[in-house]
């Protein structure tokens, strides 16, 4: 009888994963995290790395860094005038996605091909704010804001999301396995420890503030103009990544969620929705 089901819902599945893998990465083919002990790798299975990467609530940490990323105005600038996330929002978002495979799974030539990539872009990014301050994408102290926002916000999705949590020291592994890729992206002495990341991350509360930019851009990222198919769940996905965020930031934008509303809707919806796509990107596609 379970087997029966499942055979009549396999179209289903493969069709919803088709339409995942070309959302996020532009082609249905699947990807596999294959390790060669023969190559040399800046991550390997045993990593945490590997394991928070490999959890489809990255798609909701991912979310949640780059509207905590808009507070900073510099970093912020960058972004309105550097990216053409607004033409071509799949695109950035297939960007990142490439970047983060390499980095993680790739081998150690693909990571830092990958790096060097980013880097010639960055290159490019300079100019100045609508005050007239001068801003740098290379900057050691903006790389730092961006590389803490995504660590922490891929740790805290994680922990809410993930299908195996994280257990004692996993967390403060995690932070010092990502300062690898922050180091060679360019940022100084990046946190080790769980602990200094939130350390980083208060320092910078004092640079931090909504401006036109950053409010236009995360209204941008709250309601892009996807496919009407998957509005419904990137719809969830932007709740679940704003629930995440900090008080702070929550007030800054003016996201602040109703009383009740996370625990009793949010949550469970995102997390129902994480399982019906695991299930759809696990099915073995035997199309001829």
């Amino acid at each position: 009888m379970i087997g029966n089901r499942s055979n009549v819902l396999d179209p289903l599945r493969l069709q919803l994963a088709d339409g995942i893998r070309m959302l996020l990465t532009g082609t249905t083919a699947a990807r596999t995290h294959e390790f060669n002990p023969d190559e040399t790798y800046w991550f390997g299975p045993d990593s945490v790395v590997w394991l928070v990467h490999g959890d489809l609530a990255m798609l909701v940490g991912g979310l949640r860094a780059l509207l905590l990323q808009t507070l900073h105005p510099l970093a912020m600038a960058g972004v309105a005038e550097h990216s053409d996330y607004r033409a071509d929002p799949l695109g950035r978002l297939r960007r990142t996605g490439a970047f983060l495979a390499a980095t993680t799974f790739g081998t150690a030539t693909e990571a830092e091909h990958a790096v060097a990539r980013v880097r010639r872009i960055h290159d490019q990014v300079v100019g100045s704010t609508p005050d007239g301050t001068r801003y740098e994408a290379n900057n050691p102290h903006l790389l730092a804001w961006v590389h803490c926002t995504e660590v922490d916000s891929f740790l805290v999705a994680h922990n809410r999301y993930a299908r195996n949590a994280l257990i004692e020291d996993a967390g403060d592994r995690y932070v010092a396995e990502m300062a690898q890729v922050g180091t060679r992206v360019g940022v100084v002495s990046p946190p080790m420890s769980t602990m200094e990341l939130a350390w980083r991350l208060e320092a910078y509360r004092p640079e931090l503030c909504a401006g036109v930019q950053a409010r236009r851009t995360v209204r941008f990222l709250l309601a892009p103009p996807l496919p009407i198919a998957v509005r419904p769940m990137y719809a969830v996905i932007a709740a679940a990544a704003v629930s995440l965020l900090p008080r702070y930031a929550q007030s800054a934008l003016l996201l602040a969620l109703p009383p009740g509303v996370e625990p009793t809707v949010v949550r469970p919806a995102t997390a129902g929705l994480l399982r019906l796509l695991n299930w759809s990107l696990s099915a073995t596609d035997q199309r001829s």
